[in-house]
């Protein structure tokens, strides 16, 4: 692989992003890869705005993702995911968990929640590989919400050049062995979805 990977991963405080990030991060160390990383958190505690820029392959120089470099943009909440937009390569993918929390400026009367459609739209003219995924569903299915950050990895894996047994080393170095199984088998149904969904 001679150009590195750039994945922008986003949602709200609570979501598991970090977490993510950092099996990515590991999945694509175990395949030998360069790899950098930044976390912006801000007031994620409230459920604000989580951002984590991720870069890997032969020799990553900054862990920053310029604009319009992104590969994928991963949006664990749908308006975190396409604010970020303008990060986007020309024919970049962006998968989305179909979730929505509506800002305070939204609650309180002075708009509405945009659509899927018109969420669409506004990258329209980047790409068009845009997939919404219903991740909420699928964490509940297993009766557990806090898998669902590794079903939404699941569910980019087969974007990404990395093998099985790097993402499976990954899940199991960073997460407790007590929830793992459960996420091995939220992370297969993540590429389920996907492949079932002809996404590509």
């Amino acid at each position: 692989m001679n150009n590195n990977i750039n994945v922008l991963i986003t949602g709200i405080g609570g979501q598991g992003i970090i977490m993510a990030s950092d099996i990515l991060a590991e999945a694509a160390m175990l395949q030998g890869l360069d790899v950098k990383k930044t976390d912006a958190i801000g007031m994620a505690q409230r459920g604000g705005s989580v951002i984590s820029h991720l870069r890997f392959g032969q020799s990553v120089s900054s862990p920053l993702i310029p604009l319009g470099e992104a590969d994928i943009i991963l949006g664990m909440e749908k308006l975190e995911a396409f604010r970020f937009g303008n990060f986007l390569k020309t024919a970049g993918t962006v998968l989305v968990n179909d979730y929505g929390v509506p800002p305070m400026s939204l609650v309180e009367g002075s708009g509405d929640y945009p659509d899927n459609a018109a969420l669409t739209a506004c990258i329209a003219h980047i790409t068009p590989k845009v997939y919404f995924v219903d991740g909420i569903r699928i964490a509940k299915s297993l009766g557990n919400l806090r898998t669902l950050n590794v079903f939404l990895l699941g569910a980019i894996s087969g974007f990404l050049p990395l093998g099985e047994e790097s993402w499976k080393g990954a899940l199991k170095n960073k997460l407790p062995s007590r929830v793992l199984e459960i996420n091995l088998q939220a992370f297969k149904i993540g590429q389920e979805e996907v492949a079932d969904a002809g996404f590509r």
